[in-house]
């Protein structure tokens, strides 16, 4: 189905419903009606409304088992199933987005959020007791991947199968260009252009970015985990078809023509952590964009130019891998401990 007819039922039903006034109205009217539609369907980013339909389906998933009203659902009802993800661990900004998809998926259907039928604010309350619990709890990040281990981590990427070439690629650009698993996934082949000193990359859409107005970012070539030679291996490989950049394969190992999931990822960086020995429960996805922010701090790169790939609108997010980098540097105890 095409991203711009994502998703749902409700979606489909409305549509549908004016299928037979559109066919009644002048031809230059039901098309401007057609492009309103069009224009609806791109007020979110692509990876947003399937994390709402995603999110949709649990909650009605959730309903039905306990024979309640997903639709319209209950202030009650809603801060119910918060608590209930808040239980199975879930973090508060996932559960967050759970209650943003909720109230999408009600206004998509012609009726009121939840929330703003809420006069005693149960959800509210709700969300913000389960943020103050979970800010309590100690919680642990997870860990950058430095340059040297994810070198090693290529390296144990061996062969020349179509996974093992598209693993190294995956890894040394992840982190070259400090992207996210969501960034890395939806890239597509014309989101890529080759120059002499290394490549550009267009992204599109990102967490920073929901308007969809694009950044592009600079990846020299590289001389350790040289991001654009194995980048160039995959194409060569992957072919110069349309398309994702980073195709799935199955589980025979053979290249498919869709796109890689982030979950996939995730998995991929994990396995190969273990592989050399690091604890793959305390790396993740996001450690190679974690892992590039760390080397630029070690190496005094500049806030500006660390913003410029890691398009970060809060400069203390940079600040903070500053301070980690320089933690031990000019210790006030350094002279006598």
């Amino acid at each position: 189905m095409a991203d711009d007819e994502h998703s749902t039922g409700l979606r489909r039903e409305s549509d549908d419903a004016l299928a037979p006034l559109a066919q009644a109205l002048p031809p230059q009217l039901a098309a401007e009606i057609a492009a309103a539609r069009s224009y609806r369907a791109r007020s979110k980013a692509a990876n947003t409304v399937r994390a709402y339909d995603s999110d949709w389906r649990q909650f009605e998933s959730w309903c039905w088992q306990r024979s309640l009203d997903p639709l319209p659902a209950m202030p009650e009802v809603v801060a119910t199933y918060l608590a209930s993800l808040a239980q199975a661990g879930r973090a508060d900004s996932t559960i967050g987005r759970h209650l943003a998809a909720i109230a999408w998926h009600h206004r998509q259907a012609g009726e009121a959020a939840p929330q703003h039928r809420d006069p005693r604010d149960v959800i509210a309350d709700t969300l913000a007791g389960i943020r103050r619990e979970q800010r309590a709890r100690p919680t642990r990040k997870k860990s950058a991947i430095l340059a040297a281990d994810l070198a090693r981590m290529i390296a144990a990427a061996e062969g020349q199968s179509p996974r093992a070439i598209r693993d190294r690629a995956v890894m040394a650009l992840g982190l070259a260009a400090a992207l996210r698993r969501s960034e890395l996934v939806a890239l597509q082949l014309a989101d890529l252009e080759l120059v002499r000193e290394g490549l550009k990359l267009t992204i599109r859409h990102s967490k920073t970015d929901q308007e969809g107005e694009g950044q592009v970012i600079a990846v020299p070539s590289g001389k350790v985990l040289k991001p654009g030679p194995r980048l160039n291996e995959w194409l060569s490989v992957r072919g110069g078809e349309a398309g994702p950049l980073f195709y799935r394969t199955d589980a025979q190992g053979i290249m498919t023509k869709e796109a890689m999931s982030d979950r996939s990822v995730a998995r991929l960086i994990q396995r190969y952590a273990e592989k050399v020995g690091l604890d793959p429960a305390a790396i993740g996805a996001h450690s190679l964009r974690s892992g590039f922010l760390t080397e630029a701090a070690k190496a005094g790169a500049s806030l500006p130019k660390m913003q410029e790939v890691s398009r970060q609108k809060k400069v203390e997010v940079l600040l903070g891998y500053v301070r980690d980098a320089a933690l031990f540097e000019n210790h006030a105890g350094q002279s006598f401990l």
